[in-house]
């Protein structure tokens, strides 16, 4: 069995020793869309993350019998055309819930607690010039009797929502799709859930209803002092509309996911000015080591079921 890995370097230094007992294994760091063809030529299974696997690929490639998707989604897979061509499709479901849930918490503290002021406050000493024993003026508020908004109750939606309750918050919840229903929290329509949250948190996957779901004027609407947090997809907030409420607006954002990744240079995100409101991170939130662990250790079990 040959398998072709295209995007190792997203895995960071996980071991892929498994994957050798396996079969003939080629590991590639990066691939780009003009060297997929040659890197997936003769080869059973293709491993990919982010790679994206065209009906071209697929119908060019007449040994290819299973693509293993190291994530959840499989957007970047042409799934008509390996229905088409009878190649299987496995993506690995739920390994990454856990390392979600705590860097949206993560995300929050920072804004919420001002650590970038108070970090830098006492690295360049001058807390130490300061005449008391203490610096109070940057407030920060509990989480406990804080309403918080959640978009998309799926495993990690509810994740949230529980720590959240834990903490002492009032937890309502939007449902993207329409399908998750619980009678554990309150379930709110979208404008209500922005106008009445104190935190909002986006835990949804990107489709033709989430697209662009919070543009400007609904961003608008927020609460001054709220905290907005996008770790679903990128394209489910408009960026040049959190760009310009960073700026006009007492409201604070924690991005981990961009509509372009890497962000683009020329992205108005890069050009704020009230940048202590905004707290940006490169789509890590998946990546403890534990879950990157689960993930391989998941595409190896789907490998070894074909």
């Amino acid at each position: 069995m040959k398998i072709v890995l295209l995007d190792a370097l997203t895995f960071g230094d996980t071991d892929l020793s498994e994957f050798d007992k396996l079969g003939e294994v080629e590991v590639f760091q990066t691939t780009s869309k003009d060297e997929t063809q040659t890197r997936i030529t003769n080869c059973d299974v293709i491993v990919t993350n982010k790679v994206v696997i065209t009906k071209e690929h697929i119908q060019n490639t007449p040994s290819l019998k299973l693509i293993c998707v190291a994530a959840t989604g499989t957007n970047n897979i042409d799934l008509e055309a390996t229905k088409e061509f009878g190649v299987e499709v496995k993506n690995v479901a739920g390994y990454s819930t856990d390392s979600v849930v705590q860097h949206t918490f993560s995300m929050l503290f920072y804004l919420m607690g001002h650590s970038r002021y108070y970090d830098e406050t006492v690295k360049n000493a001058t807390y130490s010039k300061g005449a008391i024993f203490t610096d109070v003026s940057q407030p920060f508020f509990e989480v406990k009797g804080k309403k918080w908004g959640i978009i998309g109750l799926g495993s990690i939606g509810r994740g949230v929502a529980n720590i959240a309750s834990a903490f002492g918050a009032e937890v309502l919840y939007y449902s993207t799709s329409g399908v998750n229903r619980t009678d554990d929290y309150q379930r709110a329509n979208l404008d209500t859930l922005l106008k009445e949250c104190d935190i909002i948190s986006i835990h949804a996957p990107l489709n033709e209803k989430t697209n662009n779901l919070l543009d400007y004027e609904q961003l608008l609407t927020c609460e001054d002092g709220a905290f907005v947090l996008n770790l679903g997809r990128g394209g489910i907030i408009n960026e040049e509309a959190v760009a310009r409420l960073v700026d006009e607006k007492d409201i604070y954002f924690g991005l981990d996911v961009f509509a372009n990744e890497p962000l683009s240079l020329d992205s108005p995100l890069l050009k704020v000015k009230n940048s202590s409101n905004l707290y940006m991170t490169p789509h890590i939130a998946w990546t403890s080591v534990e879950a990157r662990d689960e993930l391989i250790a998941g595409v190896i079990e789907n490998i070894k079921s074909l």
